[in-house]
């Protein structure tokens, strides 16, 4: 007896219960099992990720009656095997990954791009986008703990005149950041190098942008295997998280042109970074995540900052 043909939307539905039924986490572009299965099945298929799965009759582009032939369905199967029993992020399994409609190489020599950072360098209009904060002869741009360099490019394409620096201790994620600054034809404006925190940067900055280690370890011991998958360098940021950031506020004046500021993404850490800066003046940015991740700080507090820790 031949099987049944299924459809595309049959096949997502299928292998979403799959996800579900196994626990997988999600996090790495998706945030549920649909979406997890609707990006694999329609990239396994050759299909845009775009694609239409409305019902035909409300949507005629729509592909999730489309029938799929046998062999590409078991191979469909054989991907979906793979991503329960590795516990690899998607974003992996296809070597790309979306932040702000921009599409990015990834690798596991990197962590999935995802950074709320993104969010206000593309906000067209808002109290909370950076334009406020930036001035119309902002020449000098770094993205410190750059990953695969999302953040640098996105900065350059939002701010077309400016210089990028996209920094990073490793020198794998800088390779992978490497493919994607060639990806968006931006050799000529990011510059990538190497450095543990700011110990090799050039500056002085207009605005610095840093998404950096700074899960707890509590945290880091319960992280889901997905992100346990990520490199732990990108993650890991002490017992309390601020081991990297500490420093960060402590060498930034230092880097910073005098009107400057840094935007620095904290997660899910801010009563930690309260704890440790207690006197330290922040404004917190709203993004999709809230007004708790994101927070914007000058040149003149961190040297106010400075000036009180060294008496």
């Amino acid at each position: 007896m031949t099987a049944r043909v299924m459809t595309v939307l049959e096949l997502i539905e299928h292998h979403a219960q799959a996800l579900d039924a196994a626990g997988v986490a999600y996090g790495h572009g998706t945030t549920n099992a649909f979406d997890e299965a609707a990006w694999l099945v329609l990239w396994k298929l050759g299909l845009p990720l775009d694609s239409s799965l409305a019902p035909p009759e409300e949507d005629e582009s729509s592909v999730a009656n489309s029938p799929v032939e046998q062999s590409k369905c078991a191979s469909i199967a054989t991907l979906f095997i793979a991503r329960i029993t590795s516990r690899k992020p998607a974003a992996y399994m296809t070597q790309e990954a979306w932040l702000q409609g921009v599409s990015f190489y990834v690798d596991e020599r990197t962590i999935v791009p995802r950074s709320f950072i993104a969010e206000l360098l593309v906000q067209a209009e808002g109290a909370d986008n950076l334009d406020p904060w930036l001035r119309e002869d902002t020449q000098h741009v770094l993205d410190l703990c750059t990953g695969n360099g999302s953040l640098a490019v996105i900065a350059a394409m939002v701010f077309p005149e400016v210089q990028v620096d996209a920094v990073d201790l490793s020198t794998d994620a800088l390779a992978v950041a490497k493919i994607n600054v060639a990806k968006h034809s931006l050799q000529n404006r990011i510059t990538l190098k190497v450095s543990d925190g700011l110990s090799n940067v050039n500056g002085p900055y207009d605005l610095i942008l840093c998404n950096p280690p700074y899960v707890n370890a509590a945290s880091m011991a319960a992280l889901p295997a997905e992100y346990l998958a990520e490199p732990t360098l990108a993650l890991a940021g002490g017992v309390d998280g601020m081991d990297f950031i500490r420093q960060l506020l402590h060498d930034a004046p230092a880097h910073m042109t005098a009107q400057a500021v840094l935007v620095l993404e904290i997660g899910n850490e801010r009563d930690n970074f309260e704890a440790a800066f207690p006197r330290l003046e922040v404004f917190w940015l709203e993004t999709s995540a809230g007004d708790e991740q994101v927070l914007l700080v000058t040149r003149e507090a961190l040297t106010a900052l400075v000036a009180v820790q060294g008496r």
